[in-house]
């Protein structure tokens, strides 16, 4: 599944964050936009897991959109 992922630079935390709102608490970081979505991928898949082991309901992507930008 393809979940829409959206990237922004945090100069809180000197990185590029990459949120996934379909997977409420899914981010990861990365220090270029590119690596900032690898890691969300690898942590929808890790989440996915997880909800699926607690026995938890897995929200459908609301889209398959490309990452989004969100300039600084």
């Amino acid at each position: 599944m393809d979940y829409p992922v959206t990237i922004y630079w945090s100069e809180q935390d000197g990185c590029y964050l990459a949120e996934v709102p379909d997977l409420p608490g899914c981010i990861a970081d990365g220090m270029t936009e590119e690596e900032a979505r690898q890691h969300a991928e690898e942590s929808t898949g890790r989440w996915i897991k997880m909800a699926e082991y607690m026995g938890r309901e897995i929200p459908a992507p609301s889209s398959s959109n490309p990452p989004t930008l969100v300039p600084a």
